[in-house]
């Protein structure tokens, strides 16, 4: 399941973030990729020893954390160090699917999800779309800035080139308490309607009842 994040980041955030970026080092992209995606790979990522880029992913981290849907959809139990991802014009990121397994030999990363925070306003860019490709097609986002795309790790997508200004983004990785994606979708159904059904004044002992299912499930689900 992908799922659109609206307003994870509110202008403010934003400004700060790109003045901030501004001031940081910015290295070849390929440092970080995989063996298969190294040679499709070529934007600029922010120098990630150094902290402060390290408190800006906090910062990022922090505010997709506090994003009603986020938690609901994601279930996560770990969160990756994010990169910040620079393209300039004629930058793109080729075809590929993100290695299964992320981080030190000793404490490995089960990449369920992935997510993308877009930092630059769509206006002052063109390209860069990010394509997934589904068994309906290939499906080409460009969000607002702010906004934030989660998705399955494991699908086939790329970055289209950037043909105008410079698009920036956070990416990161997540594994979830929940690895089935089918589980987390009906547990993520029955949370929005939980929301639902409250918002619309339903009867206390029906909404425990909800809870109550919606907590089991976890409790089964959950590893």
């Amino acid at each position: 399941m992908s799922l659109i994040l609206n307003e994870v980041l509110a202008t403010e955030d934003l400004m700060r973030l790109r003045r901030d970026l501004g001031a940081l080092t910015w290295n070849s992209g390929k440092k970080t990729a995989g063996a298969a995606a190294r040679g499709v790979k070529e934007n600029l990522q922010a120098d990630g020893a150094d902290p402060r880029t390290q408190a800006l992913e906090r910062f990022v981290v922090d505010a997709l954390r506090r994003h009603p849907l986020f938690e609901i959809a994601a279930r996560p139990s770990r969160i990756s160090r994010l990169l910040f991802s620079r393209y300039e014009p004629g930058m793109t990121y080729g075809a590929h699917t993100d290695d299964a397994l992320m981080g030190a030999s000793d404490d490995k990363l089960r990449t369920d999800l992935a997510f993308t925070v877009f930092l630059e306003d769509r206006a002052a860019y063109e390209g860069g779309e990010l394509v997934m490709q589904t068994a309906l097609g290939d499906q080409a986002l460009a969000l607002e800035a702010g906004d934030a795309i989660l998705y399955p790790a494991g699908s086939i997508h790329f970055v289209a080139p950037v043909t105008r200004g410079v698009r920036l983004a956070a990416v990161g990785w997540l594994q979830s308490y929940v690895a089935d994606p089918g589980q987390r979708e009906l547990l993520f159904d029955l949370s929005v309607s939980r929301t639902r059904f409250a918002e619309a004044g339903a009867a206390r002992e029906d909404l425990l009842r909800l809870d109550k299912s919606i907590s089991n499930l976890l409790r089964m689900w959950a590893r």
